[in-house]
């Protein structure tokens, strides 16, 4: 599971906020940072709590820097995306944390959890990456060059 966080990310935020300025780059990182807990189960990087906490670490220490500030937006965008499209808010334990108590309770994985249903998914997950792909142009190696140095995708907004 990787296409699937990374693709819903992208074309939720590119759907909903419509930014020709908005830097993907670190979305998409925020998107699967997440999964570096699956060989543990569902931890702190499944709670809510991380991730708001990242969103206003963020703001507290950007403040009154408006670039570096969108920048970095992407992160907790990208994390707060991931709970929703892994299922992470089913298990209260883990994504209230500490909220409901300081233990995990050996709480599975979501990725791990789902079992078989992660082929389809990841399956949709690689169309919506071709979409992407196809539609932000990044065949071509000039939009793609872009792409590494500024995060922006030139998705048409209408």
């Amino acid at each position: 599971m990787f296409f699937w966080f990374i693709g819903t990310a992208v074309v939720s935020v590119w759907f909903v906020f419509r930014d020709p300025g908005f830097d993907y780059r670190l979305l998409v990182v925020g998107s699967v940072l997440p999964l570096v807990e699956l060989p543990f189960g569902a931890r702190v990087l499944h709670s809510v709590t991380f991730s708001v906490a990242l969103l206003a670490v963020l703001m507290l220490a950007t403040a009154g820097r408006k670039p570096i500030r969108r920048t970095l937006l992407g992160l907790p965008v990208g994390t707060l995306l991931y709970l929703v499209f892994s299922g992470a808010w089913t298990n209260a334990t883990v994504f209230w944390w500490p909220f409901f108590g300081l233990s995990f309770d050996d709480a599975p994985h979501p990725v791990a959890e789902r079992g078989w249903w992660n082929v389809p998914l990841e399956l949709i997950g690689l169309v919506l990456c071709a979409w992407i792909v196809r539609r932000a142009e990044l065949s071509d190696g000039e939009q793609r060059a872009a792409f590494r140095s500024t995060g922006v995708l030139s998705l048409p907004v209408h």
